[in-house]
Parts: structure tokens; sequence; C-alpha cells
């Protein structure tokens, strides 16, 4: 029995030394908490399951579980994101910034680069996912796909193009960053519509996520007046006791809204490019906010 218990202790210990990893994987390529959370369960049933004695590189193989699953998952959502009422937003991870995020922003788990990955196949943002982001080999993606690897190439090429094409323009200076979103929210808080138009990008697009529960844009609003009259139309209709807050927001600084009450209207993440805004996601809908 204690031999038995140690080897359940030594599973479960091996799969905890990469969860994290895991977690950022199955977020990345599903887009959402809750599939996330959900595969890495699977990915402990299966990993439960499995012979540890045949498996030589426990990381490579906990990944390439974890991608197979989400896979299925994203190609089964698929068709229901088509039939969403609005645009379909990921869903945003909120958390206080640690020591280490007051100096870097990660692109790759940014909310503006996990909704350009929704104009990809579900085989397109695996390979890109894992080899652009991840840096796994395509033999092991291939396997993952099922295809082969010349196929996987070609998947993660495609998929660099399109994200080149259609990400918002962006640059990697946090403190500008975070320069420009304080900017936004006190123009906006405060009706100052000037301040507010120098601080958007005459082509900045919004984007709204309401998922046709809670009031929101139903399709991407262009242009810095355009956006400003939108800005100050969801301000005008602010309840009482409403407030907005700095957070972190996918690895940059972004912007929570809040109730009266505490709980969570909105969040927001902005992209910033020269000290202006070039790019707003705003996530209403009640279920994405859940674990805000």
């Amino acid at each position: 029995m204690g031999l038995v218990q140690d080897g359940e202790a030594a599973r479960l210990a091996a799969f905890e030394a990469h969860r994290s990893h895991l977690w950022g994987v199955a977020y990345r390529i599903t887009g959402t908490r809750a599939d996330a959370d959900d595969a890495l369960q699977e990915a402990w049933l299966r990993w439960q399951r499995a012979d540890p004695g045949v498996v030589e590189d426990v990381r490579a193989y906990l990944t390439t579980t974890v991608s197979r699953i989400c896979y299925d998952a994203l190609t089964s959502a698929r068709a229901r994101r088509e039939s969403y009422v609005g645009e379909w937003l990921p869903e945003p991870v909120v958390r206080e910034p640690g020591p280490e995020d007051r100096a870097t922003m990660d692109e790759s788990v940014s909310l503006a680069l996990l909704a350009v990955l929704e104009r990809l196949s579900a085989a397109e943002r695996v390979a890109f996912v894992l080899h652009d982001v991840f840096a796994v080999p395509f033999d092991e993606i291939a396997r993952v796909l099922g295809r082969s690897d010349e196929a996987v190439r070609q998947l993660a090429s495609r998929a660099r193009g399109r994200v080149r094409e259609y990400a918002p323009r962006r640059s990697g200076d946090r403190v500008a960053h975070r320069k420009a979103v304080a900017a936004f929210t006190a123009a906006a808080v405060t009706g100052d519509l000037r301040g507010l138009v120098a601080v958007l990008d005459p082509d900045v697009v919004w984007r709204a996520d309401g998922g046709g529960v809670v009031g929101a844009a139903l399709v991407p609003v262009v242009g810095a007046r355009r956006v400003t009259m939108l800005v100050r139309g969801v301000i005008e209709r602010w309840y009482a006791g409403m407030t907005s807050e700095l957070a972190e927001v996918n690895g940059a600084p972004g912007v929570v809204v809040r109730n009266a009450d505490g709980t969570v209207d909105s969040v927001l993440a902005f992209t910033v490019a020269d000290g202006r805004i070039t790019e707003v996601l705003h996530v209403r809908n009640p279920a994405k906010l859940a674990g805000v």
C-alpha cells in the first residue's frame, strides 16, 4: 500500500509541477477559463491512467495531452461561437500585478491577440500557440493534430500571417500603456471629451461583448470621435455608485468597472501604440466575468 501511495503522490507532484504551464497552453488555445480548467481536469484523469514508466518527458507528454483535449473542445465550440450574439471576445483574466508584471507585458496572453486568434481555424490556432508561443517542435504538434510535419508548418505559417494582418498596432512600453489607460479613464469619468479624443488613435477600434445578455455594441466602432461618443453614452448610463479601477487584465494595465454593490459590470482591455490607444476590448457578458 505504501508503494502505491508513494506512486500516486509522485504522479500528482509531476502533474502539479507543470500545472501553470498547462493552464497557459489551454487558455491560449480555448480563450476561456472554464474550458482551460476542464482541459486540465481531463488531462489529470488521463495522466492517472498513463504508465509513467514509458513517459520520457512528462512536460511534453502533458502538453500534448492538454493540447489534444483543447483542440477537440475548440472544434466543437466554433459552431456555438458562430451563432453568438454580437462579437465573441475571450474571457479576461484579472489579477493584482506582481513585481515582474510591473515591468513587462506578455503579448501572447493579451486579450487583443486572443481575439485575433478567433479568426484562425482550430488547427491553425493550435499550431500557432504551440509553436510560436511555447516553442513546441512541429513533429509533436503533428501528433496533436494528426497531420504531417509539413502540413503543421503550413498551418503555423498561415496563422502567423493572419496574426500580423489583423493584430492592432501596439508597442511594448508598459509605462506608456499604463499612462494612456489612466488618461482614458480620467477623461471618460470626468466627461473630458477633448482629453478622451487626445488619448485615442484616430483609427481606434472599440469591440464589445455582451453576449446578447447585456447592452454592448454589436459591431466594432471605428474612429476616435465615434468611440468618444460611445464612451460618453456609456458613462451617462452609469448608475449611482459605479466605479472604475485600474487592474491587471491579461498581463497589461486595464480597467474593471464595478457596480455600487461591488459586482463587476465590465472589464476593458487596451492596446496602445505611440502613447495612444489603438483598440479597446469591452467585455460585459456576465458569464465571462464570474472569475473576476
